[in-house]
């Protein structure tokens, strides 16, 4: 009888702590809030998650709330706000379907390969929805990745 074999992740922890620093290097650079960081692979295992001093302890929460809402849909948190801004009862039907873990709110990113395959997603939480997706946006692509927003919108202090 063979012992355990590995379990192959469609995202390493190397690449997931590259992202995860990553953002949190953007947020430094461009001084932003504290934020909070979390990176999922496709099967949606927290791979990576990182929380910079200062930050509140919902962070955590919201992050993987914006990571998990993505990969669940295939889509940016913001591309799902706006898809479903006129749809309130289909929001609610999808916060209901998670179990409230679902963050509709920019700052949720989906990491994409080569072939435009989601391989995960992350989430970040701690200053504006927009600031937050930013960062991930730069982290992911600075990584070697693709992402789903591919362009960030551009940072600024609220």
């Amino acid at each position: 009888m063979a012992g355990p074999r590995i379990v192959h992740s469609s995202l390493t922890l190397a690449a997931a702590s590259a992202i995860a620093d990553g953002v949190l290097d953007v947020a430094r650079a461009e001084k932003m809030l504290p934020l909070g960081v979390a990176v999922l692979d496709a099967a949606g295992s927290l791979v990576a998650y990182k929380r910079e001093d200062g930050a509140g302890i919902l962070r955590f929460d919201i992050a993987l709330g914006k990571a998990w809402g993505a990969l669940g849909m295939g889509l940016s948190t913001r591309a799902i706000r706006d898809r479903l801004k006129d749809m309130p009862a289909f929001l609610n039907a999808l916060t209901s379907a998670s179990g409230g873990r679902f963050v509709p709110v920019p700052g949720g990113v989906l990491v994409l390969d080569r072939d435009g395959a989601a391989v995960g997603a992350v989430g970040v939480s701690g200053d504006t929805s927009d600031n937050d997706e930013h960062c991930a946006v730069l982290a992911i692509q600075r990584a070697g990745f693709g992402s789903e927003p591919a362009e960030s919108p551009k940072a600024h202090r609220s």
